[in-house]
C-alpha cells in the first residue's frame, strides 16, 4: 500500500491539446481525448492495415423537427451487408443543437472496400419501432480515412435531399496493433479486439442488458502495463429504466398494504371509546399516506415513459422524492494480453435521502430515536399474526352462531323423540363445537390475553386525544375494549384460566352428550318391554301395557326438554364467555397489529421520508444485482453462494459529518438497514421482449421481494435451488470517509461519531457475512486472502486517522472477492463519486491488470478530464466541469483531486 502511494505522486502526463485549431468546446475535449490515446500507440495511418481499428465518432446536428434524435453509425461493405456499430439517442442542447460521441469498431475486412454511414433519425419514445424518418445523413470510405495523414476528418451532415447542411460529423482514429511479421504480438491484439467487439455488440445489446440499462455512453482508452504491454480499456457509463419503473412499483404496494389496513380495522366489531379512537388513529394515517403516494403516483405518470434520469437540480422536487438522483452505472471493460474483457461494475447515486424535508431537524436516525423516546411501549405483532388474528376472528363469527343454531335443533327435536334425527344434531354439534375448541386453543390467543392483562396492569388510567377528537379518559376496564379477562376479587389473570374457559365449553358438550345417551338408553328400555313377547305374559293387563307406552313417552317428551335445557343453556354461557375473550384478544392483535405498522411508526412524515429513502436505494440495489448476476451466469461458485448465504451490498459514503450531510447519512443509514429485509428470487420470463424482462416487485414494507426474470434457456441452467424460487437474501452494509472541507471542520471542531458508529457496525456485519461464507464455501476461490483483507481493515479501522479513505479501498476490494454490489454515493453524486469510482477504476487497472506506476497519474487525469464523469456533470449542470474550487480541493485526500482544468 505504501509503495502504491509513493507511485501517486509521479507526474502526471502531459497531453497535447492542439489549442491552436478552432472548433466547439466539445469537439476540444474530445480531441484532447483522441491526442491522449495517439500518445500511448495511436497516430497517422498511411495506407497500412490494422487488425482492428476504434473510431470515434462526434455528430452534431441542428434540426427543428425533433424533440430527440437517434445517430445511428453504421459500415456498408460492397455487398451492402450492414453491420451495426453503435446507436445513441441525443437531445436538445440549450443551443438547440444535438451532439453524440462514439466509439466504434471497424473489422479489419471492411477496411479496404467498407464505407461508414452516419444517418440522423427521429426518435419516438414509444418501446415499439414502427416508422422511423432519416432527417440527416452522411458518409466517407474507411480506406480513405486510413491513408490520411490528418488524425482527424470532418464531413459536412447534410439533409437526405443533399441539399441543406445541417450540422458536422468528425471523425477521430483510435488505432490498435498494426498488422506486421515482425511482432508477434500481431495476432492476439486482432483476437482482444474482436472479443472487445462481441461483448460490445452481443451481450451489452442483449434484451437482459437492455431491461437494466439504457442511454449508454462509453469512452476507450489505451494504457500501457509494466511490461511494456497494452490495456484496452472501455468505459461505460449508462442511466436505468430501473430509477423509475422500481418507484412506481413501490408507491403501488404501500397503497395496496394501507388501503387492505383500512379494511381491516374497519371490519372489526363494535369497540370501546378508546380503542374506536385509536381504529380512527390508524384509518386517519393511513388515508394520509394513500393520497399522498396517489398523488407522487399520478405526476409520476406524466413523465415521459422513455424516462430514465433524474438530475441532480431536481433533487428536492416534492413528487421525485421517491426517485434516486443522478443514478448510473459506471462500468469498466478491461481488455489486455492475459485477459479478455472482464468487467467491473459500481453503481453511482446520490446519497439515499429526503431533500425534500430537508434536514433542519436532522435525518431518519435522529427522528426516529425522538419518536421512540416519547412514544409508550407497546406490545408488536407481526404481519403474519395479525394476519393469524383476523382468520380466528372470522372462525369464531362463523362457528357461534352454528353452534347456537345446533343447541336449538337438538331442544326442537328431543319433543319429537326421534332418535335417528337426534342423533345426526348431536354429531353435528360434537363437530362444530371441536372446531370451536380447537380454534381458541391456538397459542396466540393465550399469549395476547396475558399481553392484554400486563398492559392493563401497566397503567393508572389517564387521557388521549385521537384524530377524531375524541378525549378518552382511559380505564382498566375500557382499555382493551371493555373486554379485559381479568377475574373478579382481584385474582390476576393467568393462563390457566383462559384454559378452563375453552375447556367448560368441552364439558358442557361432553355433558349434553351423556344426557342423549342416558335418555335413548332409557327408550331403549322402554320400547322392549312394551314388545309382543312382555305383553303376552301380562294378558290380564294387556290393555293397560298397551297404552303405558303412550303414556310414558308423553311424559319422557318433557322429561328430554326438561333434562337438557340447563344443559344447553349452559352451553350457550360458556360460549359467549369464551367468545367474549378470544374477540378482545384477536382484537387487540390485529389493532396493535395495525398500530405497529402506522402510527407507531411516528408522524406520517417520518413514514413518507423512510418510504422515500426506501425507494432509492431499492433502484439502485437492484440495478447494480442484475448487472452482477448477469455476469456471473456461467459460475457455479456463484450461483451457489447466492441461494446458501445470499449477496453483500457495499454502500461507500463520501458524506461529511458537518451541516446538512449529517442527516442526509442519518437517512442513508436507516435506509441501507432497512434494505437488508428485502430479497431476491429468480423467475422464469414469459419471453424475451424487454417488458417480460424487467424485475417484479411484490410483498409488504418488511417483506418486499423483487423477481428478476431470465430468459427460459438462461433459467433452465440454474442450480435447482434457485429454479425452485429459493429466496436470495440480502446482506447490507454503509462505510462512509468524509472527504471534503467540512469534513476537516468536523473532525477538528465537530463530531465524527456518527461516521465511526456507522462504520463500526458495518465492519461487524461485513465479518460476519464472509466468516458465513467461509462456512458454506470453504474451497471458494480467493476465500483464503479475506482473512487478509478483513485483518487490514480491522488495522486501518483502529488507526483513527483523519479521512482515513484506506477504509474504503479495504471495503471495495473485499465487496469485489466475494461478489458483492459495489454503490458509490455523495450529495448528488456528481464530484466526490467521480473522483473515487475513478480512482477506482485506476487501482483495479494497477492491482489486477498491471497497469504502469508511471501511466497510473496519467491514465487516472484521462478518465477524470476527458471520461465518463464529466459528461455526467454535463447532463446535471450543462457544464463538464466539477464543482470544486482550488481552496476546497486543499483539503482533500490527494488522490482526490481533479487535474487542472477539469474543475471551477
Amino acid at each position: 500500500m505504501d509503495s502504491l502511494r509513493r507511485g501517486f505522486s509521479s507526474l502526471r502526463m502531459l497531453i497535447d491539446s492542439h489549442a491552436q485549431q478552432p472548433r466547439t468546446q466539445a469537439a476540444t475535449e474530445h480531441a484532447e481525448h483522441n491526442n491522449n490515446l495517439e500518445h500511448h500507440g495511436g497516430g497517422a495511418l498511411t495506407g497500412a492495415t490494422v487488425s482492428q481499428l476504434l473510431l470515434n465518432v462526434e455528430c452534431r446536428a441542428v434540426v427543428a423537427t425533433a424533440a430527440k434524435v437517434k445517430i445511428h453509425v453504421s459500415t456498408v461493405d460492397s455487398y451492402d451487408v450492414r453491420k451495426h456499430c453503435s446507436t445513441q439517442i441525443a437531445k436538445r442542447s440549450e443551443d438547440g443543437a444535438f451532439g453524440a460521441s462514439m466509439d466504434c469498431s471497424v473489422d479489419c475486412r471492411l477496411q479496404n472496400h467498407g464505407r461508414m454511414e452516419v444517418r440522423v433519425y427521429r426518435e419516438d419514445d414509444s418501446r415499439e419501432h414502427c416508422t422511423r424518418s432519416c432527417l440527416a445523413f452522411t458518409s466517407f470510405s474507411i480506406r480513405d480515412l486510413l491513408r490520411s495523414k490528418e488524425p482527424h476528418s470532418s464531413l459536412k451532415l447534410r439533409t437526405m435531399d443533399g441539399g441543406n447542411e445541417v450540422g458536422e460529423v468528425r471523425v477521430s482514429r483510435l488505432q490498435v496493433e498494426e498488422e506486421t511479421e515482425e511482432h508477434a504480438l500481431e495476432n492476439r491484439s486482432s483476437v482482444l479486439c474482436d472479443a472487445l467487439h462481441g461483448s460490445v455488440q452481443d451481450k451489452e445489446h442483449s434484451p437482459m442488458m437492455r431491461a437494466a440499462l439504457c442511454s449508454q455512453v462509453c469512452k476507450v482508452y489505451r494504457f500501457q502495463t509494466e511490461d511494456h504491454r497494452w490495456l484496452l480499456v472501455r468505459e461505460q457509463m449508462s442511466e436505468t429504466p430501473l430509477s423509475f419503473s422500481l418507484p412506481k412499483q413501490l408507491l403501488s404496494s404501500l397503497i395496496k398494504e394501507h388501503t387492505d389496513r383500512v379494511l381491516e380495522v374497519k371490519e372489526l366489531s363494535d369497540l370501546s371509546p378508546h380503542w374506536d379512537g385509536l381504529r380512527h388513529d390508524i384509518i386517519a394515517h393511513c388515508n394520509q399516506l394513500i393520497s399522498c403516494y396517489q398523488q407522487t403516483q399520478t405526476e409520476l405518470d406524466k413523465l415521459s415513459t422513455s424516462s430514465c434520469f433524474k438530475a441532480s437540480s431536481s433533487k428536492s422536487d416534492r413528487h421525485l422524492q421517491f426517485i434516486p438522483t443522478n443514478l448510473h452505472s459506471q462500468r469498466m471493460e478491461v481488455t489486455g494480453p492475459d485477459s479478455s474483457g472482464v468487467w467491473y461494475e459500481v453503481i453511482t447515486f446520490g446519497a439515499p435521502a429526503d431533500h425534500h424535508q430537508a434536514f433542519k431537524h436532522g435525518g431518519l436516525k435522529r427522528l426516529i430515536s425522538k419518536h421512540t423516546g416519547h412514544k409508550h411501549s407497546s406490545v408488536s405483532y407481526s404481519r403474519e399474526q395479525s394476519c393469524r388474528a383476523r382468520e380466528l376472528l372470522a372462525s369464531i363469527a362463523q362457528l357461534q352462531p352454528l353452534i347456537f343454531g345446533l343447541a336449538e335443533e337438538l331442544l326442537s327435536v328431543s319433543v319429537e323423540v326421534h332418535l335417528g334425527r337426534l342423533q345426526e344434531v348431536l354429531e353435528s354439534l360434537k363437530e362444530q363445537t371441536t372446531m370451536f375448541i380447537h380454534a381458541l386453543q391456538d397459542e396466540l390467543v393465550r399469549s395476547a390475553l396475558l399481553d392484554i392483562n400486563n398492559r392493563s396492569a401497566s397503567k393508572d388510567g389517564g387521557s388521549h386525544v385521537h384524530t377524531n377528537g375524541l378525549v378518552c379518559e382511559v380505564s382498566h376496564s375500557d382499555q382493551e375494549g371493555g373486554l379485559s379477562p381479568r377475574l373478579q376479587d382481584g385474582e390476576e389473570y393467568s393462563q390457566e384460566e383462559w384454559d378452563r374457559t375453552w375447556a367448560n365449553v368441552g364439558k358442557c358438550l361432553d355433558c349434553i352428550i351423556a344426557m342423549v345417551e342416558r335418555l335413548q338408553g332409557r327408550e331403549r328400555l322402554l320400547r322392549e318391554q312394551s314388545s309382543p313377547e312382555s305383553q303376552e305374559t301380562a294378558g290380564d293387563t294387556k290393555s293397560q301395557n298397551a297404552a303405558s307406552p303412550s303414556s310414558f313417552s308423553s311424559s319422557s317428551v318433557g322429561s328430554w326438554q326438561e333434562q337438557l335445557l340447563p344443559l344447553v343453556v349452559t352451553l350457550r354461557d360458556c360460549v359467549r364467555e369464551a367468545v367474549s375473550k378470544a374477540r378482545a384478544a384477536m382484537t387487540f392483535v390485529v389493532l396493535q397489529g395495525a398500530v405497529a405498522a402506522t402510527v407507531a411508526q411516528g408522524p406520517t412524515l417520518i413514514v413518507q421520508r423512510r418510504h422515500a429513502v426506501f425507494s432509492q436505494g431499492l433502484s439502485a440495489v437492484v440495478c447494480g444485482f442484475m448487472l452482477k448476476l448477469f455476469g456471473g451466469l456461467e459460475d457455479p461458485e456463484f450461483l451457489q453462494q447466492l441461494h446458501s448465504v445470499g449477496i453483500l451490498v457495499q454502500f461507500e459514503g463520501l458524506l461529511s459529518t458537518y451541516g446538512e450531510e449529517v442527516g442526509m447519512l442519518e437517512d442513508m443509514e436507516v435506509g441501507v438497514a432497512d434494505l437488508g429485509s428485502m430479497a431476491f428470487t429468480i423467475t422464469e420470463a414469459k419471453s424475451e421482449q424487454i417488458d417480460d424482462l424487467l424485475p417484479t416487485l411484490s410483498g409488504s414494507w418488511g417483506s418486499f421481494v423483487v423477481e428478476v426474470p431470465l430468459p427460459s434457456e438462461t433459467f433452465r441452467s440454474l442450480p435447482q435451488e434457485l429454479q425452485a424460487g429459493r429466496l436470495i437474501r440480502v446482506e447490507p452494509v454503509l462505510f462512509n470517509i468524509g472527504i471534503n472541507q467540512h469534513q476537516s471542520l468536523a473532525e477538528r471542531f465537530g463530531d465524527s461519531s456518527l461516521q465511526e458508529r456507522v462504520n463500526q457496525q458495518s465492519c461487524e456485519r461485513l465479518k460476519a457475512y464472509c466468516n458465513r461464507l467461509r462456512e458454506k464455501l470453504p474451497h471458494m476461490a480467493g476465500i483464503q486472502s479475506l482473512l487478509d483483507l478483513l485483518t487490514s481493515l480491522d488495522r486501518s479501522m483502529e488507526a483513527k486517522k483523519r479521512k482515513n479513505v484506506e477504509v474504503l479501498w479495504i471495503t471495495a476490494s473485499l465487496c469485489r472477492k466475494v461478489n458483492g454490489v459495489r454503490l458509490t454515493s455523495c450529495k448528488s453524486a456528481k464530484d466526490r463519486t467521480a473522483m473515487s469510482v475513478t480512482l477506482e477504476q485506476c487501482m483495479i487497472l494497477k492491482e489486477q491488470h498491471a497497469l504502469s506506476q508511471q501511466n497510473f497519474s496519467s491514465a487516472l487525469d484521462s478518465m477524470r478530464r476527458d471520461g465518463c464523469r464529466t459528461e455526467n456533470v454535463q447532463k446535471n449542470i450543462g457544464s463538464r466541469k466539477f464543482a470544486f474550487s482550488s481552496v476546497q480541493l486543499l483539503t482533500f485526500p490527494k488522490l482526490y483531486r481533479p487535474p487542472d482544468g477539469s474543475y471551477g
